[in-house]
């Protein structure tokens, strides 16, 4: 069976108890909470859940998919910070150019041209695998420099890296490579972390973290 919605009046005690968890991990390595910022992943999450969350205090939410994120903006009485995650279609870009406020799964430098070209200036950043797990998009660090350089070309600003761990792997040699490579890099932002493993993320460098499922889904229960 599948997780399921939290009822909207249930939200604002998970997010709160994220946020627990958050500052926890920060302060055992030695950070502020503040140092972390929280995006909510929203993926298939309905307009009137999501609100609970921006009712609770959540500012930033995160989409996987373009089409989510264009049909449930409008429904929305706050205006959130939009981060989109998601591998991204360069056809998609326009639509998404007048919401998008950190645009987290760059990958390659014909996507960086495609936002440059309808939000000069915005800002993204590079996406890494890390891992060299085939299944996920990214590009390897040894080619991050590249990619970080050609995106400042054409006009964007590369606040830092992001990444997505190997499925079924420790998470924290990933997660310690990608904050290693930042700093190498002189970036700032090092987003890693979802509902499984984001504690790990904050204590390796995290200072974004991306949790849907620990804020809006209830597990099933099993037979007794």
């Amino acid at each position: 069976m599948n997780a399921t919605l939290v009822r909207p009046e249930d939200v604002a005690g998970r997010l709160a108890a994220v946020q627990e968890r958050v500052a926890g991990a920060a302060a055992r390595a030695g950070r502020p909470a503040s140092a972390v910022r929280l995006v909510v992943v929203t993926k298939g999450v309905a307009p009137p859940v999501m609100q609970a969350a921006l009712d609770a205090g959540a500012t930033d939410l995160g989409e996987n998919r373009a089409q989510e994120l264009l049909a449930k903006a409008p429904e929305l009485t706050t205006r959130p910070a939009w981060h989109f995650i998601g591998r991204l279609q360069r056809n998609k870009v326009a639509a998404l150019a007048p919401l998008v406020d950190l645009w987290q799964s760059v990958d390659r430098i014909e996507l960086g041209r495609a936002i440059a070209g309808r939000a000069p200036g915005a800002a993204v950043l590079a996406e890494v695998n890390v891992a060299d797990d085939p299944a996920k998009a990214g590009v390897t660090p040894q080619d991050a420099p590249a990619l970080v350089d050609g995106l400042r070309s054409v006009g964007l600003s590369v606040g830092g890296l992001m990444t997505i761990p190997a499925a079924g792997r420790d998470p924290r040699p990933a997660f310690a490579a990608l904050t290693q490579l930042a700093e190498r890099l002189g970036l700032a932002e090092v987003s890693m972390g979802m509902s499984d493993d984001f504690e790990v993320a904050v204590e390796e460098g995290a200072t974004i973290v991306r949790v849907g499922r620990a804020i809006f889904r209830r597990e099933p229960q099993g037979p007794r």
